[in-house]
């Protein structure tokens, strides 16, 4: 059966892995992300894959923008079976460096519009016969980091909501879940010495996809993720 999937936040990286695997799965996949030339060329890739693509350019600390989105979504998809929050902008600064406006954006950009997709996904989910929730995490959401005190903050934020929605949404058939990933991923646009100590973002992207594929008698509610045996 077809799902319709939102990725809130998408560039070029992991955001990119899920879209593609989730439409060659046959998801219609819709794209939120302020870049707008970027999200349309890959609405376009993923219309040649088994399933479809929607861009639709969204600046997800306005939760205006985010209802807008919803709206469009629905109106060329259908209602929403899953959610990737995946969104996240904070300045790599310390308790004393950051300013006030670069901290309330990392919150505003990740866990606040975590909040408001994830209200609009859910009136779906609840209207149909369930769904999907993921919060992408980092090594920050469990952990501490120094210079990174927004974003730790708004990751930290994130499982918090994870695990609260997931026992929350639970009985309602709607499964809730944070992927830590333990690790750098990958970068796209340049080679590294030693590709086998970051996480491949295709791989995350299948892992994901198991997710969405979980039967309901046994969910994960959180999946930590690293790039091989010797991270642990």
């Amino acid at each position: 059966m077809s799902r319709t999937a939102v990725v809130a936040g998408v560039g070029p990286g992991l955001g990119a892995s899920l879209a593609r695997t989730f439409a060659r799965e046959g998801c219609r996949v819709a794209l939120l992300a302020r870049t707008e030339s970027y999200i349309v060329d890959l609405a376009a890739e993923l219309d040649d894959t088994a399933g479809a693509g929607l861009a639709v350019p969204t600046d997800l600390a306005d939760s205006d923008d985010i209802a807008a989105a919803f709206d469009r979504i629905r109106e060329a998809f259908g209602p929403v079976d899953v959610l990737v929050n995946h969104a996240s902008a904070a300045p790599w600064k310390g308790v004393e460096a950051v300013s006030a406006a670069e901290f309330d954006r990392a919150l505003a950009v990740g866990p606040r519009a975590a909040l408001h997709c994830s209200q609009a996904a859910v009136d779906d989910m609840q209207a149909g016969d369930g769904g999907t929730i993921i919060f992408t995490g980092a090594t920050t959401s469990v952990r501490g980091r120094e210079d990174a005190i927004g974003f730790s903050a708004a990751k930290f934020a994130c499982r918090g909501m994870a695990e609260s929605m997931a026992r929350e949404l639970g009985p309602d058939g709607i499964h809730v879940a944070h992927v830590v990933l333990d690790g750098q991923i990958l970068p796209p646009d340049r080679e590294v010495a030693a590709p086998e100590d970051y996480l491949d973002p295709d791989a995350i992207a299948e892992s994901y996809w198991h997710l969405v594929e979980q039967d309901r008698a046994a969910w994960t509610l959180e999946l930590d993720l690293r790039p091989h045996v010797e991270a642990f």
